[in-house]
């Protein structure tokens, strides 16, 4: 955004306040102090928090940030690598460093004011890292701009989500008179246990955590869904690259740093998910998990950090849930023209799945031609990536995918299909990269339309360039620079076979599949 939103005074929460926020966050804030700042539409969007819940808990972050849209935005941001860049930026910058250093101690002076927290550190990665840029945003907020260099510039990238009117409209607050003994009730009391933690949910839809969980990275998605409608609203969508099949081509097996990159995120997402309020959570597990070995030590070590078992999937429910992720939101909408039926083909890591169908699936297919797969099979050489591809690594590569299109052929009738629907990083890249994107924008890649001659240009530029000139490109996530090149040329190649002169690109895929089968459950 060219104008950040302006500074507004610290308030006491109203009992309208905290009526809006059990609508965003679908539960009552809990050791709430004040509003620290409140959104242009009039709403709040940073609370201050007590540094200890009411039950004792410690809870070290003081500015909490409420809006579901300014939220969702800056998951993108976290998706897209932006963290990883600035906590590279603090080791070669010093005089970053040291503006980072003093907003951690003023985010540690604000929280000592109210209540000392001994050896918790400020929130959000500070003083030496980036952890969560929400932390950072809600603090650049609170405390006005110039006191958080990275928040600023985290807020400085953010859409202005208030574009489109308040986030959430509350009915009236309710008077705690009619609901609590009046005699010396305390206002805060009410604020912190009035409220149930129940979400406060339209008829229909349900809130529900989905986890999409695959060869490269690994996926959040907590949404309030109404499977009957086909409406999804995203409270929090994030990724994280995990490379969780790192070898297991070669080995067979799951490595063990790969394990706890995997066990990290999902440390992660367990508290997004308990803050959200989903009722219901469903972990998918796909093709690196499904082939590996000791598959076990991971079943084992999700349900310790989550509750729930991860499902390990066959390809074929897996190319189902893509199907559903992607075509649902078309169903009756007279604004997208997209012909039927649809091929729906969602370029994992390690595998790519090929669904044909209607408003059902008809076919599907799933086939070992990833992008992580096809890069450690073809295009490693001495334990790295050929920098760039040699004409016979390329030429081997894209025999191996025909043999699996040929496969895949048998079963999916690729060709009836009328729409080529494209899922998944590798296609969402080659679409930032087609609109010359200045950084990856999901509004503007979600149902774009990428021609065949744009894939086939794009796709030879990747696999004739370096490591840094990929890097370089403004929309590409550093997880991708090493295998956007065969995920490109996976893209190129389905195509070429099917005739298609475009690819419609779809931000929805196997994640809000999952959810709506979650909800239709719950």
């Amino acid at each position: 955004m060219q104008t950040p939103p302006p500074s507004t005074p610290r308030t006491e929460p109203t009992d309208a306040d905290v009526e809006a926020f059990k609508q965003q966050l679908g539960r009552p804030p809990r050791g709430l102090r004040a509003i620290a700042h409140r959104c242009p539409c009039g709403q709040p969007d940073v609370v201050e928090t007590a540094p200890r819940l009411p039950d004792g808990t410690p809870f070290p972050t003081t500015y909490y940030l409420t809006c579901p849209r300014a939220a969702s935005a800056i998951g993108t941001l976290e998706a897209n690598g932006v963290m990883k860049e600035m906590t590279e930026r603090l080791a070669t910058d010093p005089e970053l460093a040291a503006a980072y250093r003093a907003a951690h101690e003023d985010y540690i002076a604000r929280r000592d004011a109210i209540e000392v927290l001994e050896g918790f550190p400020s929130a959000g990665g500070m003083p030496d890292r980036v952890k969560c840029l929400h932390v950072l945003v809600g603090h650049s907020l609170a405390a006005g701009p110039g006191v958080n260099p990275l928040g600023d510039e985290a807020l400085a990238m953010l859409p202005e989500w208030w574009r489109n009117g308040p986030c959430v409209q509350p009915l009236a607050a309710p008077d705690p008179a009619d609901e609590l003994p009046a005699e010396d009730v305390d206002p805060t009391a009410i604020r912190s246990t009035y409220f149930s933690y129940v979400p406060l949910l339209e008829d229909g839809f349900s809130r529900v955590a989905a986890i999409d969980c695959g060869t490269n990275s690994i996926r959040l998605l907590v949404a309030d869904v109404n499977p009957a409608t086909g409406e999804l609203r995203e409270l929090d969508r994030r990724m994280t690259i995990v490379r969780l099949g790192q070898g297991v081509d070669k080995t067979g097996r799951l490595a063990p740093e790969a394990l706890e990159r995997t066990f990290a995120a999902c440390r992660e997402y367990a508290e997004v998910i308990r803050e959200k309020g989903a009722d219901k959570v469903r972990f998918v597990a796909t093709s690196a998990s499904r082939d590996a070995s000791n598959r076990d030590d991971f079943v084992r070590g999700v349900m310790d950090i989550l509750g729930v078992e991860p499902e390990v999937i066959t390809g074929d429910e897996e190319a189902e849930l893509s199907f559903t992720g992607a075509t649902k939101e078309l169903t009756g909408r007279d604004d997208l023209d997209f012909a039927k039926p649809y091929l729906v083909v969602d370029i994992g890591g390690g595998s790519t799945e090929f669904v044909v169908g209607d408003d059902q699936v008809r076919a599907a297919r799933s086939v070992d031609i990833g992008c992580v797969r096809m890069t450690e099979r073809h295009l490693v050489r001495d334990g790295a990536v050929t920098d760039p591809p040699t004409p016979d690594q390329i030429t081997a590569m894209r025999a191996d995918i025909e043999a699996a299109l040929d496969l895949a052929e048998k079963t999916v009738p690729l060709r009836e299909a009328r729409t080529l629907v494209g899922l998944a990083g590798s296609v969402t890249t080659v679409s930032a990269i087609a609109q010359n994107l200045p950084e990856y924008d999901t509004e503007a890649i979600h149902h774009s339309r990428i021609s065949y001659d744009q894939v086939r240009e794009i796709t030879d530029s990747l696999l004739h360039s370096t490591h840094a000139e990929r890097a370089a490109i403004p929309s590409m996530h550093p997880g991708r620079v090493d295998v956007i090149g065969a995920g490109a040329l996976v893209l190129l190649a389905i195509m070429e076979r099917t005739g298609a002169t475009e690819v419609v690109v779809s931000e929805h895929d196997i994640l809000d599949g999952i959810a709506f089968h979650t909800a239709l459950t719950s």
